[in-house]
């Protein structure tokens, strides 16, 4: 957040976060809409895959429920429960399944204690509020002068980054277990089922994508502030 307004801020910062992030989603509302519309070859909704993959794999004891919304499914670690939104936990389509595997997937990290789950989950309370911190210091310490206070900031808000960039390897490791757990579970039956997976989940991992390297880029514009202040 610049203070007044900064032409380099909306050339290296803004725009390009917009462009990245609206071309992610549509990317991703493109895979969903057309792969939501093929039935998978098991004719499975999203809770029997959920049923299908713990009856053949070592993922055990995953609670499945519905949620309102769109694109609204996740995992929760703490019940233990994947939630599936309105369509996915119902649906026989191969977009439901992919997005069932994915969170499974995630259930599967959280089973086996996976260090990548394990450091992103460290820096989660730090994450809540870090942002929020991050830039007081960083605009206080511009408007003060007090550029101890700035760095620092900068610090604080660099815990936030640093959750971004670790999401993206939780990620991409989920869509690769939720994958196999298809295959384990003889679920991905044709090129059809392995096709849409990989779209379905490849589009939703450049949600993260796009949102890490906006925040790198905001990063980069406080520590450019710096510079140009000397």
């Amino acid at each position: 957040m610049p203070i007044g307004f900064d032409p380099s801020y909306l050339l290296w910062v803004m725009i390009p976060s917009l462009i990245l992030s609206l071309g992610a989603q549509f990317l991703v509302r493109n895979a969903y809409s057309k792969w939501s519309r093929v039935r998978n070859s098991s004719n499975a909704s999203g809770v029997n895959v959920a049923q299908i993959i713990q009856q053949n794999t070592t993922v055990r004891g995953v609670g499945v429920e519905a949620v309102r919304g769109q694109l609204t499914d996740h995992y929760d670690p703490r019940t233990h429960t994947i939630r599936l939104s309105e369509g996915n936990d119902d649906e026989q389509s191969v977009a439901a399944m992919a997005i069932v595997a994915h969170e499974l997937g995630h259930a599967q990290q959280h089973q086996e204690g996976s260090p990548l789950i394990q450091a992103r989950n460290f820096l989660v309370p730090a994450v809540q509020i870090s942002p929020t911190i991050g830039y007081l210091m960083i605009v206080g310490g511009l408007m003060l002068g007090f550029m101890q206070l700035f760095w620092l900031g900068v610090g604080v808000f660099s815990i936030m980054v640093i959750f971004m960039i670790l999401t993206l390897p939780v990620e991409f490791d989920a869509s690769a277990r939720g994958l196999k757990l298809l295959e384990q579970s003889g679920l991905m039956q044709t090129e059809q089922d392995r096709q849409g997976s990989k779209a379905v989940l490849t589009a939703a991992a450049l949600t993260y994508i796009a949102a890490a390297i906006g925040a790198v880029l905001q990063l980069l514009y406080f520590i450019s502030m710096a510079s140009r202040r000397r």
